[in-house]
């Protein structure tokens, strides 16, 4: 029978091989996710020039106009999922393959504790760190410890290994969780833990930086301490004997892991809506469980808003929308339609006639930069008490003034469960002050669980229907459309 504790039973194998595969597409997902915004800061305000890292060579010109896609970056499918600028299926990969990596890493810590097995990472003695010290002395000398010290790893590799599955592995899922929006939203003290959104998402990075290294480490010592008796017990479970065959069915399964990273970045830039919608419906419960049920509880002082906030889109350039803003907006109205017993027609002055809600909150961009500020409107729940949404209503399609990539109106869609949200505002003001054109002017929409891009600026129209699918290509919006995300975005 399979040793749990000193052999490789067949459930160990099959799980570090499915780790291995699943580890490419994660690591391969978040460096395209990276590149999306290739800065990296600890503090949420994002100000140019804070950075402690980037990997871009593209400089920010403060005192010109610029938007925050400008700094994204093309990465090469050799190092990305999918490669290429593509944020959207990039996040679909990441999250997707993440969620089967998780699983695997439960299996395989539950197996170790019904066999037994944990203490192939966990010491059972104090011995152990004097013995890891002695070992790593020795391979800094270009000595391998003796045979006798494996069973099945020497002091030093059960410290790594345990240090891995135990303590990095958790730690990379704590600061990714950390980036949620949503959680964000309603968590605010688990993200200051991290020291902010932003503080996570750096720790995220030396998390990866640490694997990545563990990675290199663990297969040179593979290949040094005897590659062929490593292989035959992570491949047939013994050394004794047929290590060739298991050297050429290591190789054989390493390699059709790296040709299958490929074929899925060829296939996904190929195909991206399929690819957009095979991996939707896998991350799409759990998007829509944080966005449905968490409810945002932000509270942060006016001492905490950002010096500036990063921009994204210009605003628009018709000929009616520059009218409006030499005019003040007095000629600008905001309609809303679609499936409600009493269609709206608000002009801003009577927008502000409404009861005011203030809130000061975190903007988080779908890219990753994040910026404070805030927000004086109407919350959005007082427009469905005066319009009064028929039963066939499940979604709202903001509109508006601001073309897309395509030229089509810009437009995104929200759940109607979503607009009774606390947070979730028509904002007319910023910083106590009228919203400028570039934040939105007059007005924007805010759902404080969600990312940026669903937070509809230069608003010209709500239209209440029972799907969009008769919205653009049917997607959910214009952003899902064209960069393939989610029509929910909580993450």
């Amino acid at each position: 029978m399979d040793d749990p504790v000193h052999g490789f039973p067949a459930w160990i194998r099959v799980t570090h091989w499915i780790n291995f595969l699943l580890m490419g597409f994660v690591i391969r997902a978040g460096i395209q996710i990276l590149a999306a915004y290739p800065r990296l800061y600890w503090n949420d305000h994002c100000i140019p020039g804070t950075e402690w890292l980037k990997f871009t060579r593209k400089v920010i010109d403060t005192q010109q106009p610029w938007i925050a896609r400008e700094q994204e970056e093309s990465w090469s499918a050799w190092v990305a999922q999918p490669g290429g600028n593509n944020l959207g299926l990039g996040r679909h990969w990441h999250f997707a393959s993440l969620g089967f990596w998780v699983l695997n890493g439960l299996i395989y810590v539950v197996g170790l504790l019904v066999t037994g097995g944990w203490t192939r990472l966990i010491p059972t003695s104090w011995s152990v760190f004097p013995a890891a010290w002695q070992t790593f002395v020795g391979y800094l000398t270009l000595h391998s410890p003796p045979a006798t010290a494996f069973d099945p790893f020497d002091a030093l590799q059960q410290l790594a290994y345990g240090g891995v599955v135990l303590l990095l592995a958790p730690f990379l899922i704590l600061t990714g969780a950390a980036q949620s929006p949503a959680i964000d939203a309603r968590y605010p003290a688990y993200v200051k833990l991290f020291g902010g959104r932003q503080g996570a998402r750096s720790l995220h990075f030396v998390g990866l930086v640490a694997f990545l290294l563990f990675i290199v480490i663990h297969v040179t010592l593979v290949v040094l301490t005897g590659f062929g008796a490593n292989m035959g017990n992570i491949i047939l479970g013994q050394h004794d004997h047929d290590q060739g065959l298991a050297i050429a069915l290591g190789l054989g399964i390493s390699a059709a892991g790296v040709l299958l990273w490929a074929l899925t970045s060829w296939a996904s830039r190929r195909s991206p809506r399929t690819w957009q919608h095979l991996l939707g419906a896998i991350i799409r419960p759990g998007l829509r469980t944080l966005s449905y049920r968490l409810r945002s509880r932000q509270t942060y002082l006016p001492a905490d808003i950002s010096p500036i906030m990063i921009l994204n889109g210009y605003p628009p350039e018709d000929a009616a929308y520059a009218q409006s803003v030499a005019g003040g907006f007095q000629d600008w109205a905001l309609e809303v339609r679609g499936l409600v017993q009493t269609p709206l027609h608000l002009t801003l002055a009577d927008l502000q006639a409404l009861p005011k809600q203030t809130q000061i909150t975190k903007h988080q961009c779908i890219q990753g930069w994040t910026g404070i500020a805030e927000w004086g409107g109407v919350p959005l729940s007082a427009i469905l008490n005066q319009c009064r949404p028929t039963p066939g209503a499940r979604y709202m399609m903001f509109i508006s003034d601001q073309l897309d990539a395509k030229g089509r109106l810009f437009h995104e869609s929200l759940p109607i469960e979503m607009a009774r949200l606390p947070q979730t505002l028509l904002a007319y003001e910023m910083n106590y002050a009228p919203l400028s054109v570039p934040h939105g002017a007059p007005l924007r929409l805010r759902v404080e669980t969600q990312v940026g891009f669903k937070m509809v600026k230069w608003l010209r129209a709500i239209e209440f229907v029972a799907s969009y699918s008769g919205y653009g290509e049917g997607q959910g919006g214009s952003r899902e459309d064209i960069q393939q995300f989610e029509p929910v975005v909580s993450v």
